[in-house]
C-alpha cells in the first residue's frame, strides 16, 4: 500500500516567542534610557538674569537691610562672586529708577523711596506723624551720635537741660543703647547709637554722619554749642566687664 505524504504544520515554540518579547522589551528600555527625564534635576547654577531677580526680591522683601552674608547663605548654591556681581548690577540699574533707589545701609542693602519724594510718601503714612521725635530728643540724639560713648550727665551738660526723660524715649525707640560704663567714680552708664539709628537715618556706618551743622539744618533744630567742639572719646569699661566687677564687689 502506498503511503500518502502528509504535510505537517509546526507552530512556533512558545519559548522562542518569549525570547523575542524579552529582546523587544530590552530595546525599548534602552531607547527610553536615552530620553530626557520629565523630572530632571534643575541646574545648580541659575542664569545671571534669574539670579539678579532673586537677589532683588530678597532685598525688597527683607524688613531690614539684608547683609551680603545673609545673601550668600540664602543662595548657597551660587558662588559668592556671582551673588556679588548680581548685587552690583542691581545697584547700577537702580541709579536710573525715578522713584526707588538701592542703598547700602547699616552693613546691608535696602530698596527705598528716593529722598526727594519723601513728602509724597509721608502723605501715605500721615498717621505716623505722632511718632516724630521732639526737638529735645533730636538734640540729645545728635549729641550721642557725635560724642558717643557719652553719659547722661555729659548730654545734659552739652544741652544745658535735664535729659533723663528724653534718653528713656530714645531707648524705647531703639535709637540708642547702653554700651558700657565710664571708668570714673560711680561708673555711670555710657550711651551709643544702634543699628536702628543707622537704618532710620540711611547711614552705612557712623563714618557717614554728615557735619553736625548739616544734620541740624536738615532735622530743623539748632545744634548745642558744646556739640560743635569735638572731644576725644572717654575711656570706657565694657558693659559685661563692669557687671562682673559689680557682682564681685557686692
Amino acid at each position: 500500500m502506498a503511503h500518502e505524504d502528509t504535510e505537517v504544520e509546526f507552530e512556533p515554540s512558545v519559548e522562542v516567542a518569549g525570547e523575542q518579547d524579552l529582546a523587544g522589551d530590552a530595546a525599548v528600555a534602552e531607547e527610553m534610557s536615552h530620553e530626557p527625564s520629565a523630572e530632571a534635576t534643575p541646574p545648580d547654577v541659575m542664569p545671571s538674569a534669574e539670579l539678579r531677580a532673586v537677589v532683588e526680591a530678597l532685598i525688597f522683601a527683607s524688613p531690614e537691610p539684608i547683609t551680603p552674608k545673609t545673601l550668600y547663605k540664602l543662595l548657597a548654591t551660587e558662588s559668592k562672586d556671582d551673588v556679588s556681581a548680581a548685587v552690583n548690577e542691581l545697584r547700577q540699574e537702580y541709579l536710573n529708577r525715578p522713584g526707588l533707589q538701592m542703598v547700602e545701609v547699616a552693613g546691608g542693602y535696602q530698596i527705598t523711596t528716593r529722598p526727594e519724594l519723601h513728602e509724597w510718601v509721608r502723605r501715605l503714612f500721615h498717621e505716623r506723624s505722632t511718632q516724630k521725635l521732639s526737638v529735645a530728643a533730636l538734640e540729645s540724639l545728635a549729641v550721642i551720635s557725635y560724642k558717643q560713648p557719652v553719659t547722661a550727665l555729659e548730654v545734659t551738660e552739652i544741652r544745658g537741660v535735664n535729659t533723663s526723660g528724653v534718653l528713656s524715649t530714645l531707648l524705647e525707640r531703639n535709637l540708642i543703647k547702653i554700651v558700657g560704663r565710664k571708668n570714673v567714680v560711680g561708673r555711670p552708664f555710657m550711651y551709643g547709637t544702634t543699628k536702628e539709628f543707622l537704618i532710620r537715618f540711611g547711614l552705612k556706618d557712623l563714618g557717614d554722619l554728615p557735619r553736625i551743622e548739616d544734620m541740624a539744618d536738615a532735622l530743623g533744630f539748632d545744634p548745642p554749642a558744646g556739640l560743635i567742639e569735638q572731644t576725644p572719646r572717654e575711656e570706657m569699661l565694657p558693659l559685661e566687664e563692669t557687671e562682673e566687677i559689680a557682682n564681685r564687689e557686692s
